[in-house]
């Protein structure tokens, strides 16, 4: 895919911060997956270092919609070389099914997101929105033909997908971890991800993750929406945009770990970390 204009929907969607209110979200619906699960739990960090493991995930959706094409070359060869070495009993994370599915939780996440709190895409900006996001899975070696070529298609594999998810005790250990941190001050953050995260799922997958639910959780959940299309919105666009704009910024110098974009630095080491 080449770069998308200013004007594309993926460009315009994928960096508002609204989106990082479906991070628990995205996250739990990738392990729900059993196979996700089980490479997440073998492999990666991000239950106890969950700041981490999302700027992981931040610096590969903000570098591959907003990085130049040298920068997404070098985003993604690092990442997929990370991938490879993610393989074990049942899994292995450049299948492209798995690739498929978490490229399409990332897609999800974010449309349902923006169109909670700016309304829903037209016909024509919701196709082309899809189109454009295929980058997600293809910049980790997902064929493009695999990919669902239209929003009625996406809408039919997401609702076979979700219907066919089950969490196992590794995804539930996860989540445990994830929403009840040990780090003092991610625990105020990670409440308010888990009233996100409990209203945004399925109540079947809320149930089975064991996240408690209620009807005053309910209501509050849907008055944080009702402020939040009533006020976000009105944000000037570079205050709603500060957060990928630092982040690649801190990206590009390496300042919260390996430099990721641009040319390796002299005697610098390869970037280690996992997306997701």
């Amino acid at each position: 895919m080449g770069r998308s204009s200013d004007e594309s929907p993926l460009r315009r969607i994928s960096g508002e911060a609204c989106a990082l209110g479906g991070a628990g979200y995205s996250v739990l619906l990738q392990i729900a997956h059993p196979s996700v699960a089980r490479g997440v739990h073998d492999h990666s960090d991000f239950s106890t270092r969950p700041f981490n493991r999302l700027l992981g995930t931040l610096y590969f959706v903000y570098g591959t919609v907003y990085g130049t094409e040298e920068e997404r070359e070098r985003l993604h060869a690092i990442v997929r070389a990370m991938h490879r070495k993610v393989n074990g009993p049942g899994y292995r994370a450049l299948d492209d099914d798995l690739l498929l599915w978490v490229a399409a939780t990332l897609y999800e996440s974010t449309s349902r997101l923006h169109a909670m709190v700016f309304g829903e895409l037209g016909e024509e900006e919701r196709a082309r929105h899809l189109r454009e996001a295929s980058v997600l899975g293809t910049a980790l070696g997902l064929p493009e033909e695999k990919w669902p070529a239209t929003p009625e298609e996406f809408d039919a594999y997401w609702g076979k997908a979700v219907a066919g998810l089950r969490v196992g005790e590794e995804a539930r250990g996860i989540t445990e971890q994830l929403l009840h941190p040990a780090s003092l001050p991610l625990r105020p953050l990670m409440k308010a991800q888990s009233l996100l995260t409990g209203g945004l799922l399925p109540p079947h997958l809320r149930e089975q993750f064991g996240i408690p639910w209620s009807d005053a959780r309910q209501r509050r959940f849907d008055r944080v929406v009702r402020v939040t299309r009533a006020v976000y919105p009105r944000v000037p666009r570079p205050v709603r945009f500060l957060p990928t704009t630092l982040c690649l910024w801190t990206m590009r110098r390496g300042l919260l770990g390996p430099r990721w974009l641009g040319p390796p630095r002299p005697g610098a080491r390869e970037a280690r970390g996992a997306v997701g």
